[in-house]
């Protein structure tokens, strides 16, 4: 299975959007350890949004859609602030 996922930050609300192999939960434990550099420094983060699909291009594409201009708007509408 493949996850996109969206996470928020306690900080200071942005957003950071992502795609993995590993479990969205699992995937934020690590970017709450600090795994990179954008995370490291705006944690902790919190699990607002999730996708799984079985096909990885599937994944990545929506993973795209979702840094556009039109996926950020798609969010928006579903994802309370």
């Amino acid at each position: 299975m493949y996850y996109v996922y969206v996470l928020r930050s306690e900080k200071n609300k942005k957003q950071y959007i992502g795609f993995t192999g590993k479990h969205a939960e699992a995937r934020l434990k690590e970017h709450n350890a600090g795994c990179n550099a954008f995370t490291r420094n705006n944690r902790p983060f919190e699990l607002i949004y999730f996708e799984e699909h079985q096909d990885k291009s599937f994944a990545l594409k929506r993973e795209k859609f979702f840094k556009s201009g039109n996926g950020r708007a798609f969010l928006k509408s579903i994802i309370p602030l």
